[in-house]
């Protein structure tokens, strides 16, 4: 009986780099990004899966709809003396995705904004991320703040938020406590002028902006929101934002 002839060892390395390869296009590449809000993706007029509305309280709610700009649909966002969010709940590892980037574009900016007071607690658009923190590790003081807050919502209350802002003069992009809780650290990514009316895209690595705003390592993501308000400084306000999108670099 004739025998065939044995594999020569670089067919052999072939065909095991061959099995690599298939068994890698089976179960897919590790994800390198996680779009967020794909406002891109549905029709004008609606909003995405899993993105809902983020009273405050008794203030009227501000105004958020999806329409078509230059072929792309984005959330239009709209305050007169008025706040409220668009909100999408999610859990995530930061280090896996640790670096945010989006597009937004602001019509403009607020006269009375300040980031330092709480009459001035008003930006034409700013994006939350919210954060996993232990409530065990807050101070009996923190408990009882939280508590008293959550009594004035129905909303969860972050006990650790990143916000980034358009703000009105800001020269740095330094964490500033926001005026009415430290828990929430705000980033100033844009300010002024300068790039009102035009859409501009921001890179920012959370991972590294929590470490800034409060010297820790970051728990896992809750959740992302968007938000144009103007309650506090009793102004109007609109700006846009395109799609928010999660990367691994």
């Amino acid at each position: 009986m004739s025998r065939l002839p044995a594999p020569s060892p670089r067919l052999s390395v072939i065909a095991a780099l061959m099995a690599i390869a298939l068994v890698a296009s089976a179960f897919g590449d590790p994800p390198r990004a996680f779009v967020i809000g794909a406002f891109s993706d549905v029709t004008p007029g609606q909003l995405p899966t899993g993105w809902t509305a983020m009273p405050l309280g008794n203030v009227p709610p501000s105004t958020y709809e999806t329409v078509e700009q230059n072929g792309t649909t984005v959330v239009r966002a709209r305050a007169d003396d008025s706040a409220s969010g668009l909100v999408r709940e999610i859990t995530i590892n930061p280090r896996d995705f640790p670096v945010l980037e989006w597009r937004w574009k602001a019509n403009g900016v607020l006269a009375k904004g300040d980031v330092r007071k709480k009459s001035g607690d008003d930006y034409p658009a700013r994006i939350y991320i919210t954060f996993d923190y232990d409530a065990a590790n807050l101070s009996m003081g923190e408990r009882l703040k939280r508590r008293a807050a959550q009594a004035l919502t129905s909303q969860e209350i972050p006990l650790r938020a990143l916000s980034y802002i358009w703000s009105n003069d800001a020269r740095s992009d330094d964490p500033v406590p926001n005026p009415f809780t430290d828990w929430v650290m705000m980033v100033p990514v844009e300010g002024g002028t300068a790039n009102v009316g035009t859409w501009v895209t921001e890179r920012r690595n959370i991972v590294e902006d929590y470490r800034r705003a409060f010297g820790e390592e970051p728990p896992a993501i809750t959740g992302i929101a968007i938000m144009t308000d103007a309650d506090n400084t009793g102004e109007a306000v609109s700006a846009y934002y395109g799609d928010l999108i999660l990367r691994s670099e």
